[in-house]
C-alpha cells in the first residue's frame, strides 16, 4: 500500500527572483525567443513585476520580480508580494478556464502564493 498524493489542484509553476541576473537564471531554461523577455521589472517606477511563460510542456510558468529596497518596509513588501499573487491566481484560473472560483478557494489559493512568496523573500534575505 502507498499513500497517494493529497493535492487536488496543481498550481503554475512559481518563482521569486530579488535581482536581474536572478531573472534571467530563471528564464533560460524555458529557451524564449528574445522578443519574448522583457525587462525584469517592466518599469521604472514599478516595484514588483510577474511575468507568465509557457515551458517546453505547456506548463504555466509565473517569475515574481521584486526589487529589494532597503527603503521599503516589511509590510510595504508584504503588500507587493500579496499583490502579485493575486496576479498569479488570476492567471491561473485563466489557464485551466476557471471564471468563476468560489470566494473561498480564491482566498486560499492567494494565501498559498504569498506565503511561498513571502518565504522565499525572506530566504533570499539570509543569503
Amino acid at each position: 500500500m502507498t499513500w497517494l498524493s493529497r493535492e487536488l489542484v496543481r498550481g503554475p509553476y512559481l518563482a521569486l527572483c530579488t535581482s536581474e541576473e536572478q531573472f534571467r537564471t530563471a528564464i533560460r531554461p524555458l529557451k524564449l525567443p528574445p522578443e519574448e523577455v522583457s525587462a525584469w521589472i517592466r518599469t521604472k517606477q514599478a516595484h514588483a513585476t510577474t511575468h507568465f511563460f509557457t515551458n517546453q510542456r505547456g506548463e504555466l510558468c509565473c517569475v515574481v520580480c521584486i526589487k529589494v529596497d532597503e527603503g521599503r518596509t516589511p509590510v510595504e513588501i508584504c503588500g507587493l508580494l500579496v499583490h502579485e499573487a493575486v496576479h498569479v491566481f488570476q492567471q491561473h484560473c485563466g489557464w485551466v478556464g476557471e471564471d468563476a472560483p468560489s470566494a473561498e478557494f480564491e482566498a486560499y489559493s492567494i494565501q498559498a502564493i504569498a506565503q511561498n512568496l513571502l518565504q522565499a523573500y525572506a530566504e533570499s534575505l539570509s543569503h
